[in-house]
């Protein structure tokens, strides 16, 4: 055996996952239609810190107004999807559960596309999409609680109708916008981008964002609990409604945040997931904080293909979906082997 394979067989898994996205943040920096060089961007991102000056204007505004906020905007999205997909598997004990199952994606859309209809401005369209992100899983939530037999089931059916209800709403507000302004915005705001996101958007929805990763992270040795079915955690002494509703809530205020800042990029909350249970395995004290590494490290190199590949930027959703869909096909396939 070579010392080179030695060495790689001797980095521990965990260190690579968080490396990858690391040495992937200082790469997107380099690559675009205006190429920069490393010491360049160094200079740039230390101006603000140390009495250094830029090699010009034009290099300190494509670091830090164009590329660090969709950079770190990439990094943010692709995380929240992707740990909200893993929470909603494991606590329906599905595993072609995506964090749009119970509407926040739909709700989310519509808010977007009501005010780009409306209004067209950018908070106005990060605000209706979160506000109508919330209120699409709080009707899932209290049509589902009001009906009998299996909690699960019935929360996963409900999610179902209200996505279709609200897809119905985008419908009629994109047959109602004028087709030569107001519906372009929209559709291509719902195909999924990042071209226009600024550090301004980032904070908008970073306290949301914040409370989201925290509880997950602190209570997913529960989620174990939960994915192994409900008698078995009632047999243990968890309550497991107050635990699911607090899941939930945590899984939509990141849903319903990404979407907000980088409109509807579907498939990330359902590959990313079981991409990293193949690497880590189904424990979510590992799964949950190694998903937020990947779902970071894969929406930023698909945003970096997407804005690389051709003259005309790609949006998010079409390539996500490419990688996707083939990816969903083969889940169910795998489907009667099991996937925990």
């Amino acid at each position: 055996m070579s010392l080179d394979k030695k060495i790689w067989q001797n980095i521990p898994l965990s260190t690579v996952l968080v490396v990858l996205p690391i040495f992937l943040f200082f790469i997107s920096f380099l690559i675009g239609r205006y190429p920069l060089s490393p010491p360049e961007v160094i200079i740039a991102l230390l101006s603000k810190i140390l009495p250094v000056k830029t090699a010009s204007p034009a290099v300190y505004s494509i670091v830090w107004e164009i590329r660090l906020p969709r950079i770190i905007a990439a990094l943010v999205v692709g995380s929240a999807l992707s740990i909200s997909g893993a929470s909603f598997q494991g606590i329906f004990q599905n595993p072609l559960v995506s964090p749009d199952i119970l509407g926040v994606t739909s709700g989310a859309g519509f808010g977007a596309a009501l005010a780009l209809l409306l209004s067209g401005s950018p908070f106005m369209v990060q605000l209706s999409a979160f506000c109508f992100g919330l209120i699409a899983v709080t009707l899932t939530y209290t049509i589902g609680s009001s009906f009998r037999g299996s909690k699960t089931l019935v929360m996963v059916l409900c999610g179902i109708a209200i996505a279709a209800l609200f897809s119905a709403f985008i419908s009629i507000t994109k047959y109602l916008a004028d087709p030569y302004d107001k519906l372009p915005a929209i559709v291509y705001w719902l195909m999924g981008s990042l071209s226009n996101t600024s550090l301004d958007d980032v904070y908008i929805v970073l306290i949301p964002m914040i409370v989201g990763f925290s509880v997950l992270l602190l209570i997913r040795w529960r989620i174990n609990i939960l994915s192994m079915g409900d008698e078995e955690a009632q047999s243990l002494g968890i309550d497991i409604s107050k635990l699911r509703v607090v899941i939930i809530i945590c899984c939509t205020l990141l849903t319903a945040a990404a979407v907000s800042i980088s409109g509807i990029i579907g498939w990330v909350g359902l590959v990313i997931p079981h991409v990293t249970r193949m690497l880590v395995g189904p424990d979510y004290k590992k799964l949950l904080p190694a998903t937020i590494c990947t779902g970071g490290f894969f929406l930023l190199l698909v945003d970096d293909v997407a804005r690389n590949l051709t003259q005309i930027e790609i949006p998010l959703g079409i390539l996500t979906a490419i990688i996707g869909a083939p990816f969903f096909l083969y889940l169910l396939r795998k489907g009667n082997e099991g996937w925990s």
